[in-house]
């Protein structure tokens, strides 16, 4: 098992209701696939840059430890799920 960070944007046109949602279907396959150690919400923030015509996001930041290939996994979903602005994973030193 090895630790991970993923950073996930989300729309900001979402409604609360719908962010949550999708923010919960992140958390539910990570939880299926390892176990989350810690998720802050950072909530609604300037991009640096427009995304999409979007001058915000919601951030969301998730520690999780997994198996190697799971990563990889995730990352698909992300970049197939609509809603989603941006997302970087990244491996943690142990």
């Amino acid at each position: 098992m090895a630790k991970y960070e993923t950073m996930l944007v989300t729309s900001a046109t979402l409604d609360e209701e719908s962010s949550n949602a999708l923010v919960g279907k992140f958390k539910s396959l990570i939880e299926a696939n390892g176990t989350i150690e810690a998720v802050d919400e950072w909530g609604k923030r300037r991009l640096a840059y427009p995304i999409n015509d979007e001058v915000e996001g919601i951030y969301n930041l998730i520690t999780f430890t997994c198996e190697h290939d799971f990563p990889a996994e995730l990352d698909r979903v992300y970049k197939i799920t609509d809603g989603v602005l941006r997302t970087m994973i990244i491996a943690k030193a142990e």
